[in-house]
């Protein structure tokens, strides 16, 4: 059987929060950093969300 070929990421906000989103990422055919604009609930506003290693 074939390994699967996406992992897991950390997507932080740069508000520095403390908040976090997980999502799923092919690494073969994604291969740049993701970021999105997202809501932050302890900021109470949309920030920008950067891909981290999910330890």
């Amino acid at each position: 059987m074939a390994k699967k070929n996406i992992v897991l990421i950390k997507l932080a906000s740069s508000a520095d929060t403390g908040v976090f989103y997980v999502k799923k990422k092919n690494p073969k055919k994604q291969t740049e950093k993701l970021s999105f604009r997202k809501y932050d609930p302890v900021a109470r506003k949309h920030v920008v969300f950067n891909e981290t290693k999910l330890k």
